[in-house]
Order: C-alpha cells, then sequence, then structure tokens
C-alpha cells in the first residue's frame, strides 16, 4: 500500500502493462519535457472542434486530448457532490480534469498498472472539497463495493480489457440506481468489422498497442446495454475531430518508439480509415436501468 498526503490516494498492487506505456514511461523517466507536455497527463486521442486549425505541437495536442476527456464525462451529466470512477484512469488526466472543474466529488482511478498510478499520485492534489484516491486492480473485477459510484467513466481503454461484457456488468454492479456508465472507444462500421478483428489488424497493432479488441460495432454495444441492463443514452461519433491525432503521433513516433515505425504504413491506414469513416471514434454512455 502507497499513500500519498497530497492527494490522499492509496494504491493497491496488481498485474499488467502495454507495451506503450512501457515505452512512454522510460522516455518520461529520461526527463522530456516535450512528451511530458503532450503525455504527461493524458494518454489518447484528441479532439479538435475544428480539425484544420491543429498545429501538431504538442501544446495543441495536450489540448486537444484534455478536450476529448471532457466530452466523454459531460456525457456522464456529472454534478457537483457526485461519486465518480474512472477505469483505466491512467496517468490521473480526467480525475485532473473533474478535480479542476467540479466541487464535493469523490473521485476515484483505476488502474491495472501500478506504474501509471503512482505517477498520478505524484500529480493529483485534491481542490474544491474533492476527495481523491486510487486503486490498483482489473476493470473486470472491481475492488468496490455494490452502488459505490453515481458515474462510471472508461476514456479510450475498454479495449484493453479481458472482455466488454464483463466490464459492463462490474459497472452496473458498482453504479447506484440511475447511474451513467460513458465511455470512447473505436467502433467498426459492420462491414469493416472483418477486417477490424483480423490477425492482421491485431499483428499491426499488438507490438505497440498490446492487446487491442477493435471488434464491437454499434450494434454490438446496443445490445450488450440491453443484455446488461442499461439503455442507451447518448451515441456520438467525432472520428473526424480525432484524425489530426496521426499526423501528430507520427511526428513524434521516433523518439516515443526508438523505431521509424508503430509503421507508418500503419499509422497513415488508420488515419484514413478514420477519415473515411470506416472505424469510428465514439462517445457512447449508458443509463442503468433500476
Amino acid at each position: 500500500m502507497i499513500s500519498d498526503p497530497r492527494s490522499e490516494s492509496t494504491i493497491f498492487r496488481g498485474p499488467g502493462t502495454l507495451p506503450y506505456f512501457d515505452l512512454l514511461l522510460e522516455r518520461l523517466d529520461r526527463g522530456r519535457p516535450d512528451l511530458d507536455l503532450a503525455f504527461g497527463r493524458h494518454v489518447h486521442w484528441g479532439y479538435w472542434a475544428d480539425p484544420r486549425r491543429a498545429d501538431r505541437s504538442p501544446q495543441d495536442f495536450a489540448r486537444a486530448a484534455e478536450a476529448l476527456s471532457q466530452r466523454v464525462w459531460r456525457a456522464a451529466l456529472l454534478k457537483d457532490g457526485m461519486s465518480v470512477l474512472d477505469a483505466g484512469c491512467g496517468f490521473g488526466g480526467t480525475i485532473a480534469s473533474l478535480n479542476e472543474n467540479f466541487q464535493g466529488m469523490e473521485l476515484v482511478g483505476l488502474n491495472i498498472d501500478r506504474r501509471q498510478l503512482e505517477r498520478a499520485c505524484g500529480k493529483l492534489v485534491p481542490r474544491a472539497g474533492n476527495r481523491i484516491r486510487l486503486e490498483e486492480g482489473d476493470a473486470c473485477a472491481m475492488p468496490f463495493p455494490d452502488a459505490a459510484f453515481d458515474a462510471v467513466l472508461a476514456v479510450e481503454c475498454i479495449f484493453h480489457f479481458p472482455g466488454r461484457e464483463a466490464f459492463f456488468r462490474e459497472a452496473r454492479r458498482v453504479l447506484k440506481p440511475g447511474g451513467i456508465l460513458a465511455l470512447s472507444d473505436f467502433v467498426p462500421k459492420g462491414y469493416f468489422r472483418p477486417l477490424s478483428a483480423s490477425r492482421f489488424a491485431r499483428r499491426m497493432l499488438e507490438p505497440l498497442f498490446g492487446t487491442c479488441r477493435m471488434d464491437h460495432t454499434l450494434k454490438d454495444y446496443r445490445r450488450l446495454g440491453r443484455e446488461t441492463g442499461f439503455v442507451s443514452l447518448w451515441e456520438e461519433d467525432i472520428a473526424r475531430n480525432t484524425v489530426p491525432t496521426y499526423p501528430f503521433l507520427r511526428r513524434i513516433q521516433r523518439d516515443l518508439t526508438g523505431a521509424e515505425s508503430w509503421n507508418k504504413l500503419g499509422s497513415y491506414a488508420a488515419q484514413w480509415v478514420s477519415r473515411f469513416n470506416w472505424l469510428r471514434y465514439m462517445i457512447l454512455a449508458f443509463h442503468k436501468l433500476d
């Protein structure tokens, strides 16, 4: 158990790492201010209201990543005083965003990688009567009692979880009656699903991103919600607004991966797949049925 008096956070040990976090943490430990600016808070895609205005700088990407996080938590209809769980919380960027925008909240971050939580713990300082707690654990077997939270968030991480159904059932269990689950995910169109779920796609992604299951269509999500006791509340496709992420990643990929590629072919392919809307980037929210 590790406690940080600045954040009053508690961290519990558990397994699990991802290759890109291994690389990112290594570079950050070397003292890379550009990478720290871009990824020191959020480690996910960015959102640009006008993608034409993206300038590919670390500052611009950091603002876009914060904007994406805010769009997810706004889909959860949050208010002051709520209890919120951020599953797959990474370096605590979404927790930090909530801490800066709300008061009197109980904010809990959950992640399976202790190193990410240690970094988050060193940066999060509660304000405005908020309370922050970080715990290490599996999002598909959460270490929380029933009906503990008003909202559960999962920002661009559900594709790493052992199973979406297991996560939905756990999210429903820990949500209070009427609670909301909000998430962002890469959602293929039905006709594109065979390729996004193929061995070829996995082989392209896994060396850097680890296990990624990008095989759930919007129809699959609607069915999953119904079968696990949720009703769909919000569906928003923001793929067009995330496209500047790809040229930014290509710009810094040599420093981030130590190689010429994540591979550039894969990066360009993903960019055009998103541009043509074959693989949507969606924000989804589900209301727990009583």
